[in-house]
């Protein structure tokens, strides 16, 4: 499957939080064809396409290696992937053990991580039991919508 890299309109986000300030709308979307484009107000700016954005840098062309495991990752039937823009946490409070780390044994419904998007906390759960193989975030980074969190074996 080949990936096409969404174009950002930086002129169309500044239009559509210019209308949110003008309007005093705390959310706003446009959507184009198969593109959806949404401003929200709390500095959350979300673009979606129907294949996955990638998260910050692409990978040198020359890192075939990065790109396969990434892929599979991917394509994994036990991988664990966000299902939200936010910022992940790994424990329910700075200090405390994590909730899950490489090894662990989980069941269907344990809590794994909780991202945090528009100030709310939320928990996202194991799909399925196994036991965690790869962690591929860390604690307070960034998340983006579809990005494998952790796989499941």
């Amino acid at each position: 499957m080949s990936e096409k890299k969404f174009p950002i309109d930086s002129d169309a986000i500044r239009t559509l939080a210019g209308l949110l300030d003008e309007t005093g709308l705390t959310e706003i979307s446009v959507e184009d064809g198969d593109r959806k484009l949404r401003v929200s107000r709390g500095g959350t700016v979300m673009a979606s396409a129907p294949l996955p954005l990638q998260a910050g840098p692409a990978p040198a062309s020359g890192d075939a290696a990065g790109e396969s495991r990434a892929e599979s990752d991917s394509n994994h039937p036990g991988a664990v992937k966000s299902p939200m823009v936010g910022t992940v946490y790994t424990a329910p409070e700075p200090g405390a053990p994590a909730y899950v780390k490489v090894g662990d044994t989980v069941s269907e419904g344990d809590t794994l991580v909780i991202i945090e998007a528009m100030k709310v906390m939320n928990p996202i759960r194991a799909p399925r039991g196994g036991k965690v193989t790869r962690l591929l975030i860390e604690n307070g980074s960034p998340v983006e919508y579809g990005q494998v969190l952790m796989v499941l074996d």
